[in-house]
């Protein structure tokens, strides 16, 4: 069966002019497939967490193509790409970036409330579902901030997940997290890809969890230098 691709580039190139003109991407071109658990790998500096900032759709200047589901969404407007990562783009950052006032479902609800087209109760539900599937239903209405790190990182992925998003992306992801939470959060990452067909783009400094994913692109200089298989 053929793989479907759900994310493509094309000759993708980024400048940085401060304090000198340095080209900080060189003509990245790949494809990465629904349902696929995928890591940028590379050393500092290397390019990685700048390419996934383009995937992202936040960042719009860059040389070269950025397609989603076989659209093109480079030259799109701010608002158009705002409603593109809203409906297929779920973030998962380093630190969780949780409202630690907030309760565990209401930091879940946020970006379903912003997107807007479901009811409160609907993305309620939703949210719960999301706790459970993560093994943090009873943490459900307690304040973020009371959390561990490693339930807050779970939560943020739960928060990432209520849009139901095509694409899934992850900067340094298990960053801050000890041995045991890594492998938590990597098996997650594992079953969301496997369950639900979803794609997993993740940014990662850890060999061991690049090397467990699906594929790993190694870039360095700006450059790719592995597709991996």
């Amino acid at each position: 069966m053929e793989k479907k691709v759900i994310l493509k580039t094309s000759h993708v190139g980024k400048y940085f002019y401060d304090p000198i003109k340095f080209k900080a991407l060189d003509d990245i071109s790949f494809e990465v497939y629904q349902g696929e658990f995928l890591t940028l790998a590379g050393k500092s500096g290397s390019g990685k967490s700048t390419l996934l900032y383009i995937l992202s759709t936040m960042d719009t200047d860059y040389e070269g193509e950025l397609f989603i589901e076989g659209k093109k969404i480079t030259g799109q407007s701010k608002d158009k790409l705002a409603a593109i990562r809203g409906e297929n783009i779920g973030f998962v950052f380093q630190f969780h970036y949780l409202l630690p006032e907030f309760s565990c479902l209401k930091n879940i609800m946020i970006p379903a409330m912003k997107l807007g087209k479901k009811s409160t109760e609907e993305i309620e539900a939703l949210a719960y579902q999301r706790l459970e599937m993560l093994d943090l239903k009873e943490q459900a209405l307690k304040p973020a901030s009371k959390l561990s790190g490693g339930q807050q990182q779970r939560i943020a992925i739960a928060r990432a997940l209520i849009n139901s998003p095509k694409i899934i992306m992850c900067d340094e992801p298990t960053g801050n997290l000890d041995t045991k939470n890594t492998q938590i959060v990597f098996d997650l990452f594992k079953q969301i890809a496997r369950e639900f067909g979803q794609t997993i783009i993740a940014v990662t400094h850890d060999l061991d969890f690049a090397k467990a994913s699906d594929r790993t692109i190694e870039l360095a200089d700006g450059k790719i230098i592995s597709y991996g298989l």
